[in-house]
């Protein structure tokens, strides 16, 4: 079901945990599957310079949180919100058609987390 580069992210992920005083933070569930993902980034100078994720999810919630953390990572805000869950599959080679909502997930709460960033620096 799961191509390599998927169950490789899934089983050694990067990026796991929670930033101790996060800039900014996302979270995002799906009631239909049950994945909840929550994404905390710090931020200086407008780049992302830290990203960690907390998922309870599947395979590919896991997959896609870990990969799209490493991905923004040295972004700068506006290029972090360009991130698209397309993106994210290409990165991991492809997932299940099934699966694709973990990363819509996976772009939403990235989203979301520079969201609540920003709406505490205007």
């Amino acid at each position: 079901m799961y191509n390599n580069k998927v169950l490789e992210e899934f089983a050694n992920p990067q990026n796991v945990g929670v930033i101790e005083n996060a800039d900014g933070v996302g979270v995002v569930g799906n009631a239909t599957c049950g994945d909840i993902m929550k994404i905390t980034i710090k931020v200086e100078n407008d780049i992302i310079t830290d990203a960690k994720f907390q998922t309870f999810g599947c395979t590919a919630a896991i997959a896609t949180s870990s990969c799209a953390t490493k991905m923004v990572i040295g972004m700068t805000l506006d290029q972090a919100l360009q991130l698209t869950n397309e993106k994210v599959v290409e990165y991991l080679e492809g997932l299940p058609p099934q699966k694709l909502h973990c990363s819509v997930l996976a772009e939403e709460a990235i989203k979301k987390a520079i969201e609540d960033y920003r709406s505490k620096h205007q």
